[in-house]
């Protein structure tokens, strides 16, 4: 009777602002810009390397196919490429799946 009742005084709300925002997607940010370095961008210029390749191939070249087919190429369509893989002998592949482009003189037996 006597004692009065303590109620808690209630605090008001703190605006974080915008250091408050910033801080909450900071790691989302991070990790964007992580994976931006670690994954995309090393993916694009290996895609543009590729292309450059693909638009360069040339009569002569000797190339590996996805398969793991070595060969020489003996003509260049706009889709597709004959390889000749031994003396007489020639395959029709598509121009994507030419993976790599050997130097002169790597295949001695075509």
């Amino acid at each position: 009777m006597f004692i009065s009742n303590a109620y808690a005084q209630a605090t008001p709300a703190a605006d974080p602002g915008l250091m408050g925002n910033l801080s909450t997607f900071l790691p989302l940010i991070l990790m964007f810009v992580v994976m931006y370095f670690l994954m995309i961008r090393p993916q694009q210029k290996r895609a543009k390397e590729q292309k450059s390749m693909m638009d360069a191939l040339a009569k002569g070249d000797e190339v590996v196919t996805a398969g793991g087919i070595l060969g020489k190429v003996s003509k260049v369509n706009d889709t597709y490429v004959t390889v000749e893989v031994a003396t007489g002998t020639e395959i029709v592949v598509q121009k994507n799946s030419i993976t790599t482009l050997l130097p002169k003189g790597t295949l001695k037996s075509l």
